[in-house]
């Protein structure tokens, strides 16, 4: 049984590194006698997830493949995995390819889930891989599993109780970090356009911080725009300020059902009190597409392509129905999206972790650049860090055509890293 996950259309790698496809394998390339079956997890608060095992019989060690919001079955890395003797899990958050529900808190809970069943069936020793924002969310449990237990999180960044305490979390014995970044907070605040003056109205724009304005030194796709470095500074210092501003619409939606909510279990029965303390209100967040480094490439210049994740468009990207954060409740938006609030950042997680790590990130990447590796390498300080710096996109496919693909390359690293740290026994290719 094969699963094929959907996503963002993939675009020419000449323009563009968009689309999960690119995480696809071809399932000729699995190695004889590979199983896959599927199975649905009861986590400690009661939710379910679900996960895809693929393995050949007699292995010791199981490689786990979770991101927050995407569920993505066919991992490019997993014929590899399987050829080098271990066995491959793909598990799904208990919402998957949705920011609607997502809470990194409740995330951590399904990744238990998960290695608490693969503990069952006999490996002896777990391996997590992070890719993309997959990294942080495994940075966060590693973060929380090392802690006791009465020092983990009680509760979400927006206030929601979380039993991490009680919940068995199984340590892990290694780490796979694949083009992480530093979070999904950070991520967005770089992408953010800071020019939105009224995030009721998509159109509202400040002309000074427009980033797609030729006055400000845009130029048009494909040719790379050229900012000014005073423009830069202002446009960071005033995406800070948006996502600050976010982060306190959020927190007086919250305030405004909370409220409620007290009247009400005061006795309360007056409508406006009943309904607010049902609300489960909304946030609609445009421009999220609009980091100049993917527009001009003389920014910490490297080999990528023209152009972000979602494409060689900025309008398209940037006003589309589709992006970073398009739709969240304000309680995702501070779990997952809030630079200042989200836990699962590298900068919180990353220090604590002494597991060894085996980091591969690929030098034409447009959503991880050279200064956020270079950041997630130095934080993994107290690991057996082991980095690798591969040519590719995001997903490690080739920039352009006629350049190297860093797929295979990187399957070579993780099979020859999983045997160097000895986490290997059972059927090898």
């Amino acid at each position: 049984m094969h699963a094929i996950a959907s996503g963002p259309a993939e675009r020419p790698a000449a323009t563009t590194t968009a689309g999960l496809r690119g995480t696809h394998w071809d399932p000729a390339r699995l190695p004889a006698g590979v199983e896959i079956t599927v199975h649905s997890l009861r986590t400690h608060d009661g939710a379910t997830v679900v996960g895809f095992l693929m393995r050949r019989g007699g292995e010791k060690t199981v490689v786990c493949a979770m991101h927050p919001r995407e569920m993505t079955v066919p991992q490019y890395l997993a014929p590899e995995v399987l050829r080098a003797g271990a066995a491959f899990w793909v598990q799904g958050s208990r919402s998957p390819n949705s920011d609607l529900r997502l809470e990194h808190e409740t995330a951590i809970l399904d990744l238990a889930a998960g290695q608490r069943f693969l503990r069952s069936q006999g490996f002896k020793a777990s391996v997590l891989q992070g890719t993309s924002g997959g990294g942080p969310l495994a940075a966060f449990y590693c973060q929380q599993t090392a802690r006791p237990t009465a020092e983990r999180l009680t509760k979400t960044p927006a206030g929601r109780p979380i039993d991490l305490a009680g919940a068995d979390l199984p340590a892990p014995d290694g780490l796979i970090l694949i083009s992480s970044h530093l979070g999904q907070g950070a991520l967005l605040q770089s992408c953010l356009d800071p020019s939105v003056t009224d995030e009721a109205d998509p159109f509202a724009t400040d002309a000074g911080l427009n980033p797609f304005d030729p006055a400000n030194g845009f130029a048009g796709p494909p040719q790379s725009s050229r900012y000014e470095a005073s423009f830069i500074e202002r446009y960071r210092k005033a995406q800070t300020a948006r996502s600050q501003a976010l982060d306190e619409h959020a927190r007086g939606l919250l305030r405004r059902k909370a409220e409620a909510r007290a009247r009400v279990k005061s006795g309360s029965t007056d409508a406006g009190d009943l309904t607010r303390s049902a609300w489960s209100p909304l946030m609609t967040i445009w421009r999220t597409d609009a980091d100049p480094r993917c527009w001009d490439l003389s920014l910490e210049a490297s080999p990528r392509a023209y152009g972000s994740l979602w494409g060689g468009n900025p309008f398209s990207s940037n006003w589309g129905s589709v992006g970073f954060a398009r739709s969240c409740t304000p309680e995702s938006w501070l779990s997952n999206w809030s630079a200042a609030c989200s836990n699962a950042t590298m900068e919180r997680c990353a220090p604590g972790i002494d597991l060894p790590v085996c980091m591969i990130r690929y030098t034409g990447d447009n959503s991880v650049f050279d200064s956020e590796a270079d950041r997630l390498a130095s934080l993994l300080a107290a690991a057996a860090l082991e980095r690798h710096d591969l040519p590719g996109n995001h997903h490690g496919r080739a920039v352009a055509p006629g350049e190297p693909d860093g797929q295979g390359p990187a399957g070579q690293v993780v099979q020859d890293w999983l045997s160097t740290q000895r986490l290997l026994g059972g059927p090898a290719a």
